[in-house]
This record gives C-alpha cells, sequence and structure tokens, in this order.
C-alpha cells in the first residue's frame, strides 16, 4: 500500500549525557510495527509551530521536563506501511539527574552507541542511528 499523504512532520530529541544516549519506549499502539519499539523522545509539529519549540513542548508534554536542543542531526523521510514521517532530529542535552517522568512512555536506559543495537527500535529511528 503507498501511501500519498502529505509526510507528518515529527521532531525528535537525540539527548546526550557524556557517552550515553537516552531511549525511551514506546507504549503500545494499534500498529505493531511500532508497539513497544524504542525511540528517541519527540513528537508531531503542529501547524505555525517551529521545530524548536515543537521539541520543547514534547519532552515537556512526554516527560515534564526540560531539555537544550542543539544542532540538527538528520532530517528525512520515512515511510511505514499505514503513514510517513519527516523526521528532524536534533542533538540534545539535559542535567545530570533523571528527573523527568515517563508520562508516555514504558521504560528508558542510557546506552552508549555501541549498546543501541541491541534494542527493537522503531523503523525511523534505526535509520536515525546510522548519523550518531
Amino acid at each position: 500500500m503507498v501511501n500519498k499523504k502529505k509526510p507528518t512532520r515529527v521532531v525528535c530529541a537525540v539527548i546526550q549525557r557524556g557517552d550515553r544516549f537516552l531511549c525511551m519506549q514506546r507504549t503500545r499502539s494499534r500498529y505493531s510495527y511500532i508497539s513497544e519499539r524504542w525511540e528517541f523522545p519527540g513528537g508531531k509539529v503542529k501547524r505555525g509551530e517551529c521545530d524548536h519549540d515543537a521539541l520543547l513542548r514534547e519532552i515537556r508534554e512526554e516527560m515534564q521536563w526540560d531539555i537544550y536542543i542543539g544542532r540538527k542531526l538528520a532530517e528525512f523521510d520515512y515511510e511505514y506501511p499505514d503513514f510517513t514521517t519527516h523526521l528532524v532530529a536534533y542533538l540534545c542535552r539535559c542535567d545530570d539527574k533523571d528527573d523527568f517522568k515517563l508520562l508516555d512512555h514504558l521504560n528508558y536506559q542510557w546506552l552508549t552507541r555501541d549498546e543501541l543495537d541491541q534494542l527493537e527500535w522503531t523503523a525511523a529511528d534505526r535509520e536515525l542511528l546510522k548519523d550518531l
């Protein structure tokens, strides 16, 4: 099935602390190919919203946490069977405490670059790993 709809713009935070990256496990979804898979946190950009504001909003909504947004790491379209995303990833920093809440995720891990491949990632986020 080919998706003819315009891709949904999604921003994500590749949050780095030292040599580790924050990995978040998604909740269950109606789409089995993203359900309970791992991702970098973020979400959809609303109409009229810039990437920076959207990413800060999404992290606050999903985690009640403030991050520092840095440079853009990658930007690409990814076509899933039922929808297409235009993913824009930013390298981000945080403070030294895990004082966020898991409001929209099942679990989290801080992993080194070499450890990231051990997780079952969403397909788009797996593509993003190539840019780290």
